[in-house]
């Protein structure tokens, strides 16, 4: 491969719905640069980006391929991304590293859930926007109502049309590309002359278009004023900066499958999506500011890994400042370490092309690095900076996971921590409550993803179940209760008596030990021994088997034996009389409660809010949000578990929710004896 400078470089992220036909897109684009001989397909799993064992057998993408497309003295880094909303951290990590998104939209469809979702994290990252719509070949294929709808959905935008479709549906014969007021034609892309029904509507939309590029630059708008032509440059220029700043959205047609316009679009991708050099990039949280050139101090941000028992760990990176070589050392800011870049490779799906050096705006990998992870940035040590990474959302949906054979239980930690490297929207725990091994991602079909490439991958077998609550008891009320330890059983015995009260706590104080013993009844020796006693039952419950909290204990007075009394003795005297006394003191379990954020089109609102009325959840408020609704309530885990599943199904998939831990509250008596009689049944059958 070729090397390429800044001004020749543009770095694109595919986003959008899934199948609104990405992945085709990137395939046809392989093909027509002679990147690949053949054109593979998605559901014969045969495609360059879709290499991965889950994504045959789904026939999805699950994670972001790298595709570089190599179009006359331009490279264009394609990033075709998941197109399912679980996979939402692979749509923000590319679109970290990108300069352009272009959303794609099927031609049937127009504007669907995952292009709503995908467009806001573009717009959460600063990306300016292109609109591909896709699949004009397809029955029902129509350009101008997928128009409609992007203004529908996204009213303060402005679509400006720069490839228009010639026919539709199996007419569907070409493209004209409106900044050269010229047709191509066919899968081969053959210059034409404009139909002749279609001239008048490509003169007023190329005026649109010279008025949008002249609103650009002041020299511009009064050449445009005084009706002097402004040249081809002039225009593609100015289009460029009203790209840039997203005051106009440009809006191509083609068909992926057909390979019908995508020799347009490529051409017109290296015309008007900007360079990584329109923009500065900033550091050292948002203080300092650098140009992307050869020139500024050398700047790497890691925005994708990847984990393989084969071919070892590869760190994908963007280079935002300086020329990188292979063999180069770099420091990782945040392992505060050296870094020793090995052979650089330019990505094209799984196949690694070997590269001396990459410069200031490029991406590339490199593999078996020690320390670095997503979000590292890399520099020299002399000059030191860093970088934001990708934003991530936070897990929604968790499960309970458990080895299936010892050599699982062996393997299953260090597996957990390698795949959660690799996408940090999963994050693993043991949790102290329940004892289990949780493992959260984004929703049921990510876990189930995460789980399947464990396997695959690194032969470790797991079983999912539901993740227990974890629950915590306490005590409602004071009481009191003793309890006297007596063995006798030849030679020294065992004599302790222990007199204990029980009082509540505030919330989230804890534990308290109080000594009220006066007189010499129990010597203070054994003060630490009643003490162990009760932690013991406090992290293994009473009622249920939860961990007690909030509680204070006094022991007040007791018995000993000069002989017989002893440091076993007591720690058993404490912790019988604790479970005693902790029974009298009307005890309760207390469940988490979270706070839900939900964001849902206004039609559902009425439907979401009766849901949440059957989850036991508070609402706190409603807003609107960028025209959509915002739902905010409290409500108990217990009930909100799977909520990531039913809110799609409730929302036909557009809802989307963050939650965030609030507090514990007393859990209703009439659900607390149904939570006690289960762990009862649970113990029994362990």
């Amino acid at each position: 491969m070729k090397e390429y400078t800044t001004q020749y470089l543009r770095n694109i992220a595919l986003i959008g719905h899934g199948s609104s036909g990405k992945t085709t897109l990137t395939e046809s684009m392989l093909f027509l640069s002679g990147a690949v001989n053949r054109r593979g397909k998605v559901e014969e799993g045969t495609t360059v980006t879709d290499f991965d064992e889950e994504e045959i057998r789904r026939s999805i993408s699950l994670s972001t391929g790298l595709a570089p497309i190599e179009w006359g003295k331009y490279k264009l880094n394609i990033m075709d991304t998941p197109g399912y909303t679980d996979f939402a951290g692979e749509v923000k990590s590319a679109l970290r590293a990108a300069d352009l998104a272009l959303s794609v939209i099927d031609s049937s469809s127009g504007v669907e859930v995952g292009t709503e979702l995908t467009w806001a994290y573009a717009n959460e990252e600063g990306v300016p926007h292109m609109v591909l719509v896709n699949k004009m070949d397809r029955e029902n294929a129509n350009f101008d109502r997928a128009m409609q709808s992007l203004e529908t959905s996204f009213p303060n935008q402005e679509f400006l049309p720069l490839l228009i479709p010639i026919g539709r549906e199996a007419d569907f014969a070409g493209v004209v590309n409106l900044l050269e007021k010229k047709a191509y034609m066919g899968t081969d892309g053959k210059p034409a002359d404009i139909p002749a029904d279609m001239v008048d509507r490509v003169d007023e939309l190329y005026t649109r278009i010279v008025e949008a590029a002249a609103e650009s630059d002041e020299e511009l708008m009064m050449k445009y004023f005084e009706d002097e032509p402004l040249t081809a440059e002039e225009v593609a220029n100015g289009l460029r900066q009203v790209i840039l700043d997203g005051s106009f959205i440009p809006v191509l047609a083609a068909s992926g499958g057909s390979v019908i316009g995508v020799k347009a679009l490529l051409s017109l991708l290296t015309l008007a999506a900007p360079s990584p050099d329109a923009h500065a990039f900033k550091a050292n949280d948002d203080a300092d500011e650098f140009e992307v050139s050869d020139d500024s101090p050398v700047a790497l941000l890691v925005f994708k890994t990847t984990a393989d028992p084969y071919v070892g760990k590869l760190t994908y990176f963007r280079v935002y400042g300086g020329v990188v070589n292979s063999g180069d050392v770099l420091y990782n800011m945040r392992a505060a370490t050296d870094e020793r870049l090995g052979q650089i490779y330019v990505m094209v799906g799984k196949e690694q092309i070997s590269v001396d050096k990459l410069h200031a705006g490029d991406i590339g990998a490199v593999a078996k690095m020690g320390e670095a992870l997503t979000g590292d940035t890399l520099c020299n040590k002399s000059k030191q900076l860093t970088i934001r990474g990708p934003l991530f959302p936070n897990p929604l949906y968790s499960v309970a996971i458990y080895p299936k054979t010892k050599g699982d239980t062996a393997k299953m930690g260090s597996t957990l921590s390698r795949i959660c490297e690799e996408d940090p929207t999963l994050h693993w725990n043991q949790d102290s409550t329940t004892h289990e091994t949780i493992l959260s991602g984004m929703g049921d079909a990510h876990v189930d993803t995460a789980v399947r490439r464990i396997q695959g991958r690194f032969g470790v077998n797991l079983e999912i179940r539901p993740p227990k609550v974890p629950y915590k008891e306490t005590v409602t009320a004071a009481a009191s209760a003793q309890y006297r330890h007596k063995k006798q059983s030849g030679g020294s015995g065992q004599f302790a008596e222990v007199h204990m009260r029980i009082e509540p706590l505030g919330r989230d104080e804890g534990f308290d030990y109080v000594w009220e013993v006066f007189g010499g009844r129990i010597s203070s020796s054994f003060m630490p021994s009643i003490e162990k006693g009760i932690k013991s039952v406090l992290f293994q419950g009473v009622i249920a088997g939860y961990p007690i909290v909030d509680v204070r204990v006094a022991v007040f007075d007791g018995k000993e034996h000069p002989v017989d009394s002893k440091d076993i003795a007591f720690q058993i005297a404490g912790r019988e009389a604790f479970k005693l006394v902790f029974k009298n003191a009307k005890p309760s379990l207390l469940e988490p409660v979270y706070s839900f954020d939900i964001t849902i089109p206004d039609e559902f609102a009425g439907a979401v809010m009766s849901d949440l009325n059957t989850r036991r959840a508070r609402v706190q408020g409603m807003d609107q949000v960028m025209g959509k609704a915002v739902i905010t309530a409290h409500a108990p885990l217990a009930e909100m578990q799977q909520y990531a599943t039913n809110l799609r199904a409730i929302t036909q998939g557009r809802g989307i929710y963050s939650m965030e831990f609030l507090r514990y509250d007393v859990v209703p008596s009439h659900l607390t004896q149904e939570i006690i009689a289960a762990a009862k049944i649970e113990e029994e059958e362990e």
